[in-house]
């Protein structure tokens, strides 16, 4: 929805039409080559996430691309971070609290994600890392049915985005008791931080979505697209369907963009090696 809205601006702006074409399947791999293969003139661009770009390369030892040198950044167009997500009923007031009943539980409280190898996966990883201690990871293959579980008591907690525990928060069946940023998130300020939570402090996730170009695009035709793109995404209709859903636009340089991607492959592949995770 919001690569459809800021198309159509761009289309106004530019004079010509930008086609949002889907290519789902394959991991994302069908769209990943299908730009990759295309000339670099401006004219194909990806839209690409923290999982396709950040999680996949330490997850597939054959993996059909490298997001640094077969793409150039354009664009950053919004992130959100991750929230821990847990029933309402839980009893749990704090970080602090979700923490010691792990302890007490040694090992058996449970956790969930879309998936091993997901970014809520690796995140949990990172979480009994830095707070030493131990749960079970029970993965997903439906987001929603996570949810459900956390909601009916079946699952302790997971990390999750305010958009997808979206119903279930609304319902008041679950609730958010930390977020893990280094600081509050404006659309909900009465949530605090893991580490303001009493959780450790370096527990910090996000996902975004950004645009990026087959590698070798002009220098020019990048800079006018990534101004163009923060253009769209400052208009107050983009902003206001992002902020209930604790999605921020995001705009910066590509050089920014291009920092945010080595950080994440350095944050998950030191995760990813540590747990042994493969999937392929």
């Amino acid at each position: 929805m919001v690569m459809r809205r800021v198309g159509e601006k761009l289309s106004r702006w530019w004079g010509q039409p930008v086609i949002v074409e889907n290519r789902p399947g394959g991991n994302g791999w069908i769209a990943v080559t299908a730009a990759k293969r295309s000339a670099p003139d401006g004219y194909t661009l990806l839209q690409a996430d923290t999982l396709l770009f950040g999680l996949q390369p330490h997850l597939y030892r054959r993996l059909p691309f490298d997001p640094v040198k077969d793409f150039d950044p354009v664009a950053p167009m919004y992130r959100t971070p991750f929230f821990v997500v847990v029933n309402s009923n839980s009893g749990w007031k704090s970080i602090a609290d979700l923490v010691a009943a792990a302890k007490a539980k040694g090992g058996a409280l449970t956790y969930g994600s879309s998936g091993i190898g997901s970014q809520a996966h690796l995140g949990a990883e990172m979480l009994e890392q830095s707070a030493g201690v131990k749960m079970t990871h029970v993965p997903y293959k439906d987001t929603p049915l996570m949810y459900t579980a956390i909601a009916n008591g079946e699952l302790g907690w997971a990390f999750g985005t305010a958009l997808s525990a979206g119903p279930l928060l609304q319902a008041h069946k679950v609730k958010l008791l930390a977020l893990a940023a280094p600081k509050r998130h404006p659309s909900f300020p009465d949530v605090p931080t893991i580490a303001e939570s009493g959780g450790p402090r370096d527990v910090e996730m996000k996902t975004w979505i950004a645009l990026f170009a087959p590698h070798g695009t002009p220098k020019s035709i990048v800079e006018k697209i990534n101004e163009d793109v923060a253009r769209a995404m400052a208009e107050p209709d983009v902003r206001e369907y992002l902020a209930p859903v604790a999605f921020s636009a995001w705009s910066a340089p590509p050089a920014e963009l291009a920092k945010t991607v080595e950080e994440d492959l350095k944050q998950y592949g030191e995760v990813a090696k540590r747990v042994k995770i493969s999937l392929d």
